[in-house]
């Protein structure tokens, strides 16, 4: 089994000063990435199971079904680089199908990274594994010294990049672009514009997962940052902005309050939001022209139910 690990323990400082600089602002918010502690994930995955997110199952089935033809358009790969690789799952069907000879997994939950990128090892010895907890949205340039192959394939599943407003999603395919070096090549998957009604209940499952994920990051915020949220006092709230083309998830406060976090003060009034996270979905066209922004170039696009995955070089 060959497996390293690297954690860049920066994230807690981050944490601090991301919070408190959200709920100073107008409107309040927390970047979406502070959702996956422990717990996160463990509710993330109940989220993919839900019947009214198929967003995971439309790509499992559309990887399934294309696979094949995918892995012959992408051709020899040395090395696959998977950012938000979570629980590590997505990557081994490509491992199956392109066989590199390394694999570079990054999170920013270092730990649950850490174990599931194990079990990777053992149950792929020819692959040379390489893990990284780090915040890869603001340190990914520092992956960098840790890649020796020439053919690198960068691999972005699961629409993560809609939790980025445009020029954002510009920056990170941008720095993506950097980290694939000369050759390299992107395949990334996302979400495409819909009923808005199937987007709507995908963030409102009637079993309440979503909303317990999204609460979650007040708890998180309780033991790390020594906050006093009553999680009885915020409301789940997600909603399809059709003009702006995302799903927006907020905590509304049901209450006039004020909550402490990190020792300072924060007034919350009726009804007043605290933005969560933004899910933004595109059209092909949309989303090519942004990777074109960024200086990748569109090889090939498959598409399934509403869900697409691209690859550039």
């Amino acid at each position: 089994m060959a497996l390293r690990f690297f954690d860049f323990p920066v994230a807690g400082d981050d944490l601090r000063a991301d919070v408190l600089a959200g709920l100073a602002a107008q409107p309040k918010a927390i970047p979406p990435k502070y959702f996956y502690d422990a717990a996160g994930c463990r509710l993330f995955e109940a989220i993919c199971a839900q019947p009214e997110y198929v967003l995971c199952r439309t790509e499992q089935t559309l990887m399934a079904a294309h696979l094949p033809e995918i892995a012959a358009t992408i051709g020899t790969v040395d090395c696959i680089i998977e950012p938000g690789a979570g629980d590590c799952v997505k990557v081994r069907t490509l491992l199956d199908a392109l066989r590199p000879s390394q694999l570079m997994v990054l999170d920013i939950a270092g730990a649950p990274l850490a174990a599931a990128a194990g079990l990777l090892a053992a149950d792929y010895p020819g692959v040379a594994v390489t893990a990284l907890g780090m915040d890869f949205i603001h340190n990914l340039e520092a992956a960098a010294p840790y890649l020796t192959a020439d053919r690198r394939l960068v691999y972005y599943p699961g629409s993560s990049i809609g939790n980025f407003a445009q020029d954002d999603a510009v920056a990170l395919l941008t720095r993506f672009r950097r980290l694939a070096g000369e050759s390299g090549q992107l395949l990334i998957g996302f979400d495409l514009k819909k009923d808005p009604v199937q987007l709507h209940y995908a963030y409102n499952d009637a079993a309440g997962v979503t909303a317990a994920f999204n609460l979650n990051l007040l708890t998180r915020l309780n033991r790390e940052l020594d906050a006093d949220f009553n999680l009885d006092r915020f409301r789940h709230y997600a909603f399809y902005n059709p003009i702006a083309g995302r799903v927006e998830m907020h905590l509304v406060s049901l209450v006039e309050q004020t909550v402490c976090v990190a020792g300072q003060r924060f007034h919350f009034n009726l009804g007043e939001a605290l933005h969560t996270e933004n899910s933004w979905k595109f059209r092909n066209d949309e989303f090519s022209a942004i990777a074109a922004s960024a200086g990748w170039k569109l090889v090939f696009c498959w598409e399934v139910d509403g869900f697409a995955v691209q690859l550039y070089g």
